[in-house]
């Protein structure tokens, strides 16, 4: 595969998982506000936070209202992980990769992308619920067309690395968001309020149904637990790292425990690291400082696989790995 068309697949992908999870984050902050009351102003900073665009934020909006967050999260084209500009980078990457995508894929995003786009921001902020829940509509029916019409080759494996590394990031965020920045005052801690915004974080990802099956009782610790360190649900962070391994040794042709590029051992190590965790350790350790030194090292993993596929020094490897493997299959076939 050139190096430029899995680029474009894998950052397709990123932007499309990125563009669900800001509307999955406003949605639930919009159930919250109900719950809690209509003085929300401390609650919606922290969802510009999660996407790390608090300063271009503070800068153009001022105040964190209602209003302003959703307009810069959703409409804002300055801001370039606003939904809509996350979905019409995603549809020019998807442009240029059109052959190797289905045209099912194409159409699907294109009517998500015209979606955002023809929306009347008025209109979202004076109803905002129906909107919100048809993003992430859209984004499952986006997904299950990916999977029922794209081979298993190296364009699926590379959507799929950059799906996971995309939602293992935002799993990290909101959770880091919610322990770091949003209760009001540590004299709230243990209260409904605190239970409330708990049990919207697990919302946000998906997991309240799957972790009361496992927990029951929302505690802190659990919940940190269950969205850090599970190997089963399909947003915690050390699912996402193991499938995403998976296919990165999947497109190499590596293997577990071992590495032969950078970001076989970057990513090899990161989640190898979660493999071991403890809950008990992270929290002594600190949470916050367990995330943010876990958003570093993704980083890196993501820096790596860019030096490792998408650069041209990397094509001309890439071009030499592939020849390899069909040598040693043609010898395998012969002996």
């Amino acid at each position: 595969m050139l190096s430029r068309v899995a680029d474009s697949i894998y950052w397709m992908s990123r932007y499309v998982e990125r563009a669900e999870n800001v509307a999955r984050f406003i949605d639930v902050n919009l159930n919250l506000s109900l719950d809690i009351g209509p003085d929300m102003a401390g609650e919606w900073a922290p969802l510009v936070s999660t996407t790390g665009d608090h300063g271009a934020f503070e800068e153009w909006y001022g105040r964190a209202t209602q209003e302003n967050v959703l307009q810069f999260l959703t409409f804002d084209q300055r801001n370039p992980n606003s939904i809509l500009s996350c979905l019409q980078v995603a549809r020019e990457n998807a442009r240029t990769a059109r052959d190797v995508i289905s045209s099912a894929m194409w159409e699907e995003l294109n009517k998500f992308y015209l979606m955002v786009r023809s929306a009347e921001p008025q209109k979202v902020q004076e109803s905002p619920f129906d909107f919100f829940s048809q993003i992430k509509q859209s984004g499952y029916v986006l997904e299950g067309v990916a999977e029922a019409t794209m081979s298993r080759g190296e364009s699926w494996h590379f959507r799929r690395l950059g799906r996971l590394l995309e939602r293992a990031d935002k799993t990290s965020r909101i959770l880091d968001v919610k322990y770091y920045l949003l209760l009001p005052s540590p004299a709230y801690v243990g209260t409904s309020l605190d239970g409330n915004q708990w049990a919207a974080l697990l919302k946000s990802t998906n997991a309240l149904e799957m972790y009361r099956k496992s927990y029951g009782r929302i505690q802190p610790a659990n919940v940190a637990e269950f969205l850090i360190l599970n190997p089963d649900f399909p947003r915690a962070m050390r699912f996402c790292l193991a499938r995403a391994e998976q296919s990165l040794l999947l497109i190499t042709g590596g293997s577990s425990g071992s590495f032969r590029n950078r970001a076989e051992q970057r990513l090899g190590r990161l989640r190898a690291e979660l493999d071991y965790a403890h809950i008990q350790e992270v929290i002594s350790g600190g949470l916050h400082e367990f995330i943010d030194s876990f958003q570093t090292k993704l980083n890196l993993v993501g820096d790596a696989i860019s030096e490792s596929f998408f650069s041209t020094e990397a094509g001309r490897e890439a071009g030499r790995t592939s020849a390899d493997t069909q040598q040693q299959h043609s010898s395998a076939a012969n002996s």
